[in-house]
């Protein structure tokens, strides 16, 4: 069996065993403990500043993607749509951090979705097919952002539908970057954002730890400064790849002729 075939056995008994579990578990409810960070110090009239400041991270490495991918003649809207989302991160995350509570909670992870599902299908896009990622961009996003519409207005509040769209995506990244071959990217830029990912989750699943040890930052203020690290990384291999795929270009251009395809629509 083609490495290819497997994958694709993999992602959909991957796809099913998530959503069966969803079924099968508990509803998740919003612990509002959760709002109840251990930071909570105020500088410059900003309550809980570090974990508002330590946001702004995002918003430079989304505006400089998002400049970037603009100056394109024909601007890919995948990417465009990412680095927007980071934008949006940076102010929803700042905005719930600056006031935490349920409510606002939701403009930190509606951003977050964005970003989940553009990054998912960019992934699916340069590895599996270049129309099956295009193609399912728009919807991917809907399903993410009606997660959350989801939990904070339906009746349970219930986040297994969110729960779903955040890791099913993290895992299924794996899988397609070990599986199948992008045509012009070997995919190291994904696995260190996904390493970033994972460390974030740990720093922000020991923010008292940390805080304790480190005494000046808690470690969900590292997380945001550590994931946002991972998607500069993420933006710089875009524009080094982008550059020596232009240059082949010029001097092979029928060697690259699939990636021409995709760097010209």
């Amino acid at each position: 069996m083609k490495k290819e075939k497997i994958g694709i056995v993999l992602l959909f008994v991957l796809g099913v065993i998530a959503v069966m579990t969803m079924f099968f578990i508990d509803p998740i409810i919003q612990n509002e403990s959760y709002h109840l960070f251990n930071d909570n110090r105020s500088f410059v009239n900003i309550p809980n500043f570090w974990n508002v400041i330590s946001n702004y991270p995002f918003l430079i490495v989304g505006g400089l993607g998002v400049i970037y991918f603009m100056q394109s003649k024909k601007p890919e809207i995948s990417y465009v749509l990412l680095f927007l989302g980071i934008i949006l991160v940076a102010i929803g995350s700042g905005y719930y951090h600056l006031f935490p509570s349920s409510q606002s909670l939701v403009w930190d992870r509606l951003p977050m979705t964005i970003v989940f599902m553009t990054l998912f299908s960019i992934v699916i896009k340069e590895f599996v097919s270049v129309r099956l990622g295009r193609l399912v961009l728009f919807p991917l996003i809907l399903v993410g952002m009606s997660s959350i519409l989801y939990w904070a207005f339906g009746k349970s509040g219930d986040l297994r539908f969110y729960a779903l769209i955040q890791f099913y995506p993290m895992l299924a990244i794996p899988i397609i970057l070990i599986f199948f071959k992008s045509k012009y990217n070997k995919g190291i830029e994904y696995w260190i954002l996904l390493t970033s990912y994972i460390i974030a989750k740990i720093l922000e699943y020991f923010d008292a730890e940390i805080y304790l040890f480190l005494e000046f930052i808690s470690g969900h203020s590292l997380k945001h400064i550590v994931a946002a690290i991972g998607l500069y990384v993420l933006l710089n291999f875009y524009k080094k790849r982008n550059n020596i795929v232009k240059e082949n270009l010029k001097r092979f251009p029928s060697s690259y002729s699939p990636v021409k395809r995709i760097l010209s629509k």
